[in-house]
């Protein structure tokens, strides 16, 4: 028997496309590269709407959560596993977890990623203070681009995803 590879994750322009089957108007920004919020503020004169901040985290039990919460929100990773249904305190995912489930590397975490995880192995968790916001920024899978999308077009498009995310208060 031999074993089959891995299908190669789906790139940005599958999301723009799964986006336009659903009907979900988007609008995405190129921009060099950036892998922390600071690196990301000078954009935000040019992006309106909430930014996000993507936190890939995991329990003892191997149970895999993307944190998806306002740029400049502070998560306490100490007791969020109370809040989103951890078993355990929860620690950072393995990169190769990250490309493995979400088909992204480190500093493109994103919840478009749920695109990716096919096999539904991650929880997404929306922070409801982020929720507030008309439009939601996240990469789409790279972190060299925004895109802008509705706040009930991302419940939509995680719901299609085969995702029920879960819109929590999990920061302070």
């Amino acid at each position: 028997m031999t074993a089959t590879a891995a299908p190669a994750p789906k790139t940005a322009n599958d999301l723009f496309l799964f986006l336009d089957a659903l009907g979900i108007a988007h609008k995405t920004k190129s921009h060099p590269p950036v892998f922390t919020v600071a690196e990301s503020e000078s954009l935000r004169d040019e992006i309106p709407g909430g930014h996000t901040k993507n936190l890939f985290v995991k329990d003892k039990k191997d149970q895999f959560f993307v944190l998806t919460v306002e740029e400049n929100a502070v998560v306490d990773l100490k007791s969020v596993h109370k809040l989103i249904g951890a078993s355990s305190r929860v620690s950072f995912g393995s990169p190769e977890k990250m490309l493995e489930y979400l088909g992204v590397v480190p500093g493109s975490v994103t919840v478009f990623g749920a695109i990716n995880d096919t096999g539904r192995a991650v929880t997404f968790v929306l922070d409801e203070d982020l929720m507030r916001h008309d439009i939601i920024n996240a990469h789409p899978l790279s972190n060299d681009a925004t895109t802008s999308i509705g706040r009930d077009d991302l419940l939509r498009f995680l719901k299609a995803t085969g995702h029920d995310p879960l819109v929590l208060k999990v920061t302070g």
